[in-house]
């Protein structure tokens, strides 16, 4: 039941805050701090806007990943949680909204399209850029604040989870990116509707499931290993 909860809890987060922002009305014509203001809105935000709410189950997962069974004491998690958030958000929000994740999957993917590679390739090229970078820090910092740092076994399904799991987050960077055309509306051009706030619901839960269902076989290896 606790590794479901663990696992199932950052889907969560990220479906409560698309849900908090769409009945608050939050968009661009909302009133912003000064500071925030130069950050939260630009070309990444408008492109990807659905990757906003993926930075929330990212730090949902860090938070989980750290509340996880193992070995590692209260002072380790908790430190290494809290750089792993800081690590998460600076490379998804610095300088502004997208940070080096997103920069790095566009400016990929731009370049194969550029060099003559097919519009699908590129794509999927530039999702698994994202995807990687995502998932090293994740992965990363996860360890770090609760796994054996000093593994003696067991070698091989840690590699195949991790081999998963960044085929899980490659399925969703592919999947948020399309949230225009599948009709999640212009947000944050505007507030989301009833009808878009569901579409990006679903497409929130479609690419942060596989994900979580890799975290909980994860969850189960670490809490079944002596």
């Amino acid at each position: 039941m606790r590794r479901t909860t663990l696992a199932a809890a950052p889907v969560a987060a990220a479906l409560l805050c698309l849900g908090l922002v769409a009945a608050a009305g939050i968009s661009q014509r909302s009133d912003l701090p000064d500071w925030l203001a130069p950050r939260a809105y630009g070309f990444f935000l408008d492109s990807y806007p659905l990757f906003a709410f993926a930075l929330v189950y990212g730090v949902a997962r860090l938070v989980a990943t750290a509340a996880a069974p193992g070995p590692a004491g209260l002072p380790r998690r908790v430190a290494w949680c809290a750089v792993g958030i800081a690590a998460l958000l600076a490379a998804g929000s610095y300088p502004t909204f997208g940070g080096v994740i997103l920069r790095g999957a566009y400016g990929s993917g731009s370049m194969a399209f550029l060099t003559g590679q097919p519009l699908w390739l590129a794509y999927a090229l530039g999702a698994a850029v994202g995807a990687i970078a995502f998932g090293a820090i994740l992965g990363l910092f996860g360890w770090l604040a609760s796994g054996r740092l000093r593994p003696r076994d067991g070698w091989r399904a840690r590699i195949g989870l991790a081999f998963c799991s960044v085929l899980s987050l490659w399925f969703a960077a592919a999947l948020l990116g399309l949230a225009r055309s599948e009709g999640a509306g212009p947000w944050p051009h505007r507030a989301f509707t009833a009808r878009e706030a569901g579409i990006a619901a679903l497409l929130v839960m479609a690419a942060a499931l596989p994900h979580a269902v890799v975290s909980a076989f994860r969850l189960r290896t670490r809490i079944a290993a002596p």
